[in-house]
């Protein structure tokens, strides 16, 4: 089985009997080299001696008092969120149950710690997919995309990669003549899934999500595996392509647009952003779903705004479905 996502250090965690991730000190040294928490060759005597002494023993507690003494207070912030993480992973025993503790209590962590958690989890709950329409599909729940619109059709990038292109185009006329920027990267389908696996980790592969159904799909089976993953439910996902004559007697944004547009779908107003994706969710339990709502879906809605980015919110499938107990895994 070919392997993916290696930066997400997958491999650093061991898994207990629920085949949750629980959180090793080889994972926490990971953490500890982020160019985040590294500190400068400029940091201060504090702030080096707080690393080093947590790179010997990475759970060893930090007191507040010396966390305070730490002269650059981005620094500072960056370790208070750091060790706000750790502890709070530690408490809740596993990776799937400490993001969920985070996101049911609104902890404030940085989006890169967040989408870092996520990435874990898909990484864990995907273990065996050899599917890269899946795979690329995942990587829109932790790393957000720039929407580009060809032929008619939306497909999307990765937000970082496009980033680069621009200012690498914009720096160097040369590369601008003879780089067709995001036109010139592979669009995955067509027979070149193979090539995933060589570049997981580099996200340059174009995901086509409005030109090809098994991209849809693939989202169906990204969204499904981590419902399944992360409440123990079993569940089914089915793209759509129309919301037209949609029961939406429940929904969940998988975004802030897609929430949007459910909002003022619901209440018969026009949708504020552009509706790029429509997921029908059924429980294979009627047990499951709260009593009034068994046997009915759940719709999932995508949406863009105007800024062209697709920046998708996992922890709205925690806190949105209307599961009978919000402990059912």
């Amino acid at each position: 089985m070919p392997e993916f996502w290696v930066a997400s250090g997958h491999h650093l965690a061991r898994l207990d009997r629920a085949g949750r991730m629980l959180v090793t000190d080889e994972l926490l040294l990971a953490w500890l080299a982020r160019p985040e928490i590294v500190p400068p060759p400029e940091a201060c005597a504090t702030e080096r001696a707080v690393h080093a002494r947590l790179m010997a023993k990475p759970r060893s507690p930090v007191p507040p008092l010396e966390l305070a003494a730490i002269a650059d207070p981005d620094a500072r912030e960056n370790w208070e969120f750091f060790l706000t993480l750790r502890d709070r992973l530690d408490r809740a025993g596993t990776i799937e149950d400490g993001y969920a503790a985070i996101m049911h209590e609104g902890l404030r962590l940085p989006v890169v710690f967040l989408s870092q958690l996520v990435q874990l989890i898909l990484r864990n709950a995907l273990d065996g997919c050899d599917d890269p329409q899946v795979l690329r599909a995942a990587e829109c729940l932790f790393r957000p995309q720039r929407a580009h619109v060809k032929d008619g059709v939306v497909l999307l990038a990765d937000e970082e990669l496009v980033t680069l292109y621009e200012a690498d185009m914009h720096a160097s006329p040369l590369m601008a003549m003879f780089s067709g920027g995001v036109d010139s990267l592979d669009v995955l389908g067509g027979g070149n899934e193979w090539t995933y696996w060589s570049r997981s980790d580099a996200h340059t592969m174009i995901y086509n999500f409005g030109g090809d159904p098994e991209a849809r799909r693939g989202m169906a089976g990204a969204l499904a595996a981590f419902i399944r993953h992360m409440t123990g439910a079993e569940v089914t996902v089915t793209p759509h392509t129309k919301v037209e004559d949609v029961d939406l007697r429940w929904y969940v944004g998988l975004d802030p647009n897609g929430t949007a547009i459910g909002n003022a779908l619901w209440r018969g107003q026009a949708a504020p952003a552009t509706l790029i994706g429509v997921f029908r969710l059924d429980f294979a339990d009627p047990a499951a779903v709260r009593p009034e709502l068994a046997g009915q879906p759940v719709w999932l809605l995508l949406g863009l705004g105007s800024d062209g980015a697709v920046r998708m919110k996992p922890q709205n499938l925690l806190a949105g479905l209307p599961l009978a107990t919000p402990e059912l895994h």
